[in-house]
């Protein structure tokens, strides 16, 4: 950590706030995280809170870290070292209640902010919103009672730039109340980087359960909620429908590609958690056990992909995931499907995977040729 200088007027001044912490004008000017360069590589970010002791907690990247407070005031900050390329979610914890960043304008939900070092790529066409903005949400909602999965669960159907080919959304309410999917895809429809498509949000209410590599969750998705999705007015060409997963999301989409080909062709996956095996939730360590999990085992067995058309990516700092994604991309190309392999700034983390999840899904419905050399994105 590089240290605070003593004099409270500068005490912040190399992050660009001038002023003594606690007072007035300097709260007036506060806005953080700010990140200066770190002596030995990397960044130190410089994180505020005003009011009472708090910490702050990160998704996945890093264990909470405390903040310490300036003298007697009410200014709580912490400098927090940040490799290079990193983008993570965050919030502050105060007791039993977390809360965003109110000096952060960028939001993901009520009670998260996201942190980004100044070299992480942008994020075209994912708007700006604070924690308290509310989300435009789909017109069209389906309800869905599921006969195979049990229970009620509603579904929203957005047909971004008019409609088109189908795109699985999983873990489908992160992507409506946290991070706005469908103003993101509006967007890069209207860009031209996407052609037109049809967007289903799938919620899961196990996610365990249903994104584990069992057939429950795609036999229902074919017989139940496809129909409904067909007949609810919306255009939907299902004939190049797209699953889009992240973590155990994206196993189990890559696992309706293998199990479903009919069904799926077309794969998004963002930090598969292809650890996964029957009894890796019980270990105390689910990422210990063999390399590639139970979809390696899959993925070794006689059968021809070449249909398939999947894009990985993968968090450049999810150190221990890697391996584990890595044989999965390896053995999905030895079986013939056309590959795409990148690596994101971030760890394991949606704030990560957002630029990800649109560039993939437009490449998985193009006709670009076969591309499998890594790269950072």
């Amino acid at each position: 950590m590089r240290g605070l200088a003593a004099d409270g007027e500068t005490a912040f001044a190399a992050f660009g706030l001038p002023g003594t912490p606690g007072t007035d004008e300097f709260w007036a000017a506060a806005g953080t995280p700010a990140s200066i360069p770190a002596d030995d590589g990397g960044w130190v970010t410089l994180f505020l809170w005003r009011g009472s002791e708090a910490s702050i907690a990160f998704e996945s990247w890093s264990e909470p870290v405390s903040l310490r407070r300036w003298g007697g005031t009410d200014c709580w900050y912490a400098e927090v070292r940040m490799p290079e390329r990193l983008r993570v979610t965050y919030r502050f914890v105060v007791g039993d209640a977390a809360y965003a960043d109110p000096f952060n304008p960028v939001g993901a939900g009520g009670d998260r902010s996201i942190a980004a070092t100044p070299d992480a790529p942008a994020q075209p066409h994912w708007p700006v919103l604070g924690a308290d903005a509310v989300l435009p949400l789909p017109r069209t909602r389906i309800r869905w009672a599921s006969e195979r999965l049990g229970g009620r669960r509603t579904v929203r159907v957005h047909p971004a730039g008019g409609g088109g080919p189908v795109v699985l959304l999983l873990d489908g309410d992160d992507w409506l109340y946290l991070h706005p999917a469908m103003t993101a895809f509006d967007s890069a429809v209207a860009s031209g980087e996407m052609p037109a498509v049809t967007l289903v949000f799938v919620p899961a209410k196990d996610r365990q359960a249903e994104f584990a590599c069992r057939p429950g969750l795609w036999r229902a998705v074919r017989d139940e909620l496809l129909p409904l999705v067909a007949e609810s007015g919306v255009r939907a060409d299902q004939d190049r429908l797209v699953v889009a997963g992240q973590s155990l999301g994206g196993l189990s989409a890559l696992y309706a590609a293998l199990e479903f080909p009919e069904l799926v062709s077309r794969v998004a996956c963002q930090s598969g958690a292809f650890w996964w095996t029957p009894e890796a939730m019980d270990l105390a360590d689910p990422l210990g056990g063999p390399v590639g999990g139970a979809i390696a085992e899959r993925l070794r067995e006689p059968a021809g992909l070449s249909g398939l058309r999947v894009a990985f990516d993968v968090g450049e700092h999810e150190t221990r995931m890697l391996p584990h994604c890595e044989l999965a991309e390896s053995l999905a190309e030895r079986a013939g499907a056309t590959v795409r392999v990148s690596r994101s700034a971030s760890g394991h983390d949606r704030a990560g995977w957002r630029h990800a999840l649109l560039r993939d899904v437009a490449w998985a419905l193009g006709q670009q040729s076969h591309h499998r050399a890594t790269a950072r994105q």
